[in-house]
């Protein structure tokens, strides 16, 4: 199954079973919402009426969501996490409960994508001094005859520190050699593609739990994880979505595995956050932009390869068609992106020759210590990582 066919098996099931399609939204949350600074979930948009007020779609409803996740961009270079991904979601608005959301989760797992049945495994919670265990859930893969491992806090989902939350229940895939063994907790060869989480309670500032007036369902799949799974791939970054990037960095830059991923998906992250209005700045998610592509542009920069002139223009404006983020909708074309990416590369040159003017004028053979190279990232904005090429 190619992307779009299998966004489209996955939207027409929940269609099938009454679910309105709800619009993609930007990465940029809600207004007025400032727990997070870029959408990390599909159900963001949804808070409110997770919370119970009436939505004007009714109360089944599914999508696809773009989603970005800082807490992610250290881990990006493995097989797969990326910065900015798209999430697929169905929703219960206080309408059915854990028992159908797992039931026809199984059903389009095994019969709308062909995953056979012993490649799964699930988790469910059971219990902490705060609440009990998810016995509708267990009792749900039981009887489907889904292992089942029983976990803890591993198995609670929170929008954040206050808000709609509950216990939720894991699926998993298995993606080695042979006959699966052990369980998602203790082989890595499990690999999460679906969470039903079963948003039950509001957690109030005091850290309290408080039963929602309307409990609801809230799932999401990452897609390019599915994706790896369907097409058979090592890692996300092999799936036919990062086609075209995969087929043209490698002929722009000569680089190991890992750091290609990550020129492929900070540059193609990046170019969706501008298209979503934002610009690179010392704070908040201008910063976390600047922070993208001035890692992409240290790594080649400190192996002498050619900086980002040479990325053609045809992958800005594959990745944001991709996105839905086409000139029509943004106003922005392929090349107003590729301006900003460029004017952030000027600033980075220019600080570059800032960073070489100031370490010329210490004396030579000094070594930098600790709080040198603090006192140079915060005070001028060098990176530990240019100050230490700059150096040698």
């Amino acid at each position: 199954m190619n992307t779009r066919e299998t966004i489209n098996t996955f939207i027409d099931f929940y269609r099938e079973h009454g679910h309105e399609l709800s619009p993609s939204r930007s990465l940029l949350p809600p207004e007025g919402d400032d727990s997070v600074l870029f959408t990390t979930s599909g159900m963001h948009h949804l808070t409110p009426y997770l919370l119970g007020r009436p939505h004007p779609l009714g109360r089944r409803l599914s999508g696809v969501q773009r989603c970005l996740r800082t807490t992610d961009l250290e881990e990006v270079g493995d097989p797969t996490h990326l910065t900015v991904f798209e999430m697929l979601g169905s929703w219960s608005l206080g309408d059915y409960g854990s028992g159908r959301s797992l039931r026809w989760g199984h059903r389009l797992l095994l019969d709308g994508f062909g995953l056979p049945p012993e490649s799964l495994h699930v988790t469910v919670f059971g219990g902490d001094e705060q609440t009990g265990p998810d016995v509708e859930s267990l009792q749900t893969w039981q009887e489907l005859g889904v292992p089942v491992e029983v976990l803890g806090p591993d198995n609670w989902w929170s929008n954040g520190p206050t808000g709609p939350c509950g216990p939720d229940s894991e699926i998993f895939v298995w993606t080695g050699d042979g006959e699966p063994e052990g369980t998602p907790s203790t082989d890595t060869r499990w690999v999460e593609i679906w969470n039903h989480v079963m948003m039950r309670y509001e957690r109030l500032e005091d850290g309290s739990l408080v039963p929602l007036p309307q409990p609801s369902i809230d799932t999401g799949m990452g897609l390019e994880r599915l994706l790896t799974v369907l097409q058979r791939k090592d890692s996300v970054y092999e799936c036919d979505v990062f086609e075209p990037w995969q087929r043209t960095v490698p002929t722009l830059w000569p680089l190991d595995t890992r750091d290609h991923r990550v020129v492929v998906d900070h540059l193609r992250s990046g170019i969706v956050v501008i298209g979503d209005g934002v610009r690179p700045s010392n704070t908040g998610r201008g910063y976390v932009l600047r922070r993208l592509l001035r890692r992409v542009l240290t790594l080649l920069w400190s192996r002498d390869l050619p900086l980002l002139e040479e990325l053609p223009l045809d992958l800005y404006g594959h990745t944001l068609d991709h996105f839905g983020q086409s000139p029509v909708v943004t106003g922005l074309t392929p090349v107003e992106i590729q301006r900003v990416v460029l004017e952030e590369q000027r600033r980075f040159l220019q600080m570059l020759d800032r960073g070489r003017r100031l370490l010329s004028r210490r004396p030579r053979g000094e070594v930098l210590d600790e709080g040198t190279l603090r006192f140079l990232h915060e005070t001028h904005g060098l990176p530990r990582e240019i100050v230490e090429v700059l150096s040698a």
